[in-house]
């Protein structure tokens, strides 16, 4: 079937998104996504908009959504882990798709003071390990 010019695009997770991270909650707008590096609690947010790929693609209602989502993804990973310092990015220099990044940083990290950004490879999750930190965080989002 021909695709049509004016046709509504579906939305579909960056590949590389989609490898690299796992499914935790749908929210309002955005997918909530963790990292998939025991390094550091880490999640991502994905907006559930095709072609997004700045905040300023986004319409004001959606920029406040999406900063709420944040909100709830720091306070998240503030009050399971109590980090040092949380950090908030949006880069998609490799990934183009839209995305924000809430870390929760330690001292003793292996990345700290640095960005956590090849510093250290990755250390993915053990299956057991990344069933109870879903679940944490789960239990953690519906309080």
């Amino acid at each position: 079937m021909p695709r049509h010019a004016n046709a509504p695009q579906r939305y579909e997770l960056h590949p590389q998104l989609a490898a690299d991270t796992h499914p935790v909650a749908a929210l309002a707008l955005c997918e909530l996504r963790l990292m998939d590096d025991a390094n550091y609690p880490w999640l991502v947010l994905v907006p559930r908009l095709p072609q997004a790929r700045e905040l300023i693609d986004l319409d004001a209602t959606q920029r406040h959504v999406l900063g709420d989502e944040v909100d709830i993804a720091a306070r998240v990973l503030r009050d399971v882990f109590q980090p040092h310092k949380l950090n908030v990015a949006a880069l998609g220099n490799l990934v183009p798709q839209l995305h924000v990044h809430v870390i929760a940083r330690y001292e003793h990290d292996p990345a700290w003071p640095a960005p956590v950004w090849g510093r250290v490879a990755a250390r993915p999750y053990t299956p057991e390990a990344l069933v109870e930190r879903i679940a944490q965080l789960r239990d953690a989002l519906r309080t």
